[in-house]
């Protein structure tokens, strides 16, 4: 597909070719709160169910997908940006059984929306999402011209989140970005680190109460309602520190825990 259109916002997800992955990115308002923990497990629960899945690290500045998966790349996502490299050989594949496209870290020059930036994100994006079910785009925290365009190539958006305050103030700061500016109906939920069975399904009702009152008025169709959608909770669990600390993937060596068994749910749901 040609990128001549990337100066300008990408076409609606229903106008483009019906033969590739569906893109889903997964994002938060605060950092922290395990999003890419969140990208790279559910990626693996996702192949276990016989799902073709890409994990793109779109956190273009402040990667650290590698440091999860333990993995270390020779090529990366800058060395295709600047044509030192070819697409094909910057995808590895990572432990669980999914792909991965890794983008360096400590990079100012992609901390800044830039039009080649824009333009080498879709063409990277369009190339590899007919070779894929799925392409889970990691994006970095926060409402950055970055993470919103990263965002916006997405068919689907998923939100993580913690119970923390400031978490929730963020997440909620981030729905309404992304349901006025990019006037998306649907957003989904995923809390993480819940103390309680049932914690998530409050917090997206207190969301939702929230959404209804300030944002849905602000958008363009006030008339069609916004929906936010939980796709589960994840509970509190040493595991997953233990996990982290060994750069291991939670549902590689723990997949029996509370933790692993919250993401597999999640991707059941995901797939349902």
């Amino acid at each position: 597909m040609s990128t001549d259109s990337a100066a300008t916002p990408p076409a609606p997800a229903a106008v483009r070719p019906a033969a590739r992955g569906r893109i889903m990115a997964v994002t938060s308002g605060k950092g922290g709160v395990g999003k890419t923990f969140v990208s790279a497990n559910l990626a693996a629960a996702l192949a276990r169910r016989g799902e073709r899945v890409l994990v793109l690290d779109a956190d273009l500045g402040l990667a650290n997908l590698d440091v999860v998966l333990n993995l270390f790349p020779k090529i990366t996502l800058h060395d295709v940006f600047t044509g030192k490299a070819q697409l094909e050989d910057a995808i590895l594949p990572a432990p669980g059984g999914f792909s991965v496209l890794l983008a360096g870290s400590g990079l100012v020059e992609y901390s800044r929306l830039t039009v080649e930036v824009r333009e080498k994100l879709l063409e990277v994006i369009d190339k590899v999402a007919p070779r894929y079910d799925r392409i889970i785009l990691d994006t970095g925290a926060g409402i950055s011209d970055v993470v919103l365009y990263a965002v916006s190539l997405a068919d689907d958006v998923l939100v993580v989140a913690t119970p923390e305050p400031t978490s929730l103030t963020d997440a909620y700061a981030t729905i309404k970005v992304l349901a006025t500016q990019q006037q998306r109906h649907a957003v989904r939920l995923v809390v993480n680190q819940t103390s309680r069975l049932g914690e998530g399904r409050v917090i997206r009702g207190q969301l939702q109460q929230v959404i209804d009152r300030y944002v849905t008025p602000q958008m363009q169709d006030p008339g069609v309602p916004f929906k936010l959608e939980l796709l589960g909770e994840i509970p509190t669990d040493t595991a997953v520190r233990e996990a982290v600390q060994k750069r291991r993937l939670l549902l590689e060596s723990l997949p029996g825990c509370p933790a692993a068994k919250g993401i597999s749910a999640v991707a059941d749901k995901l797939m349902s």
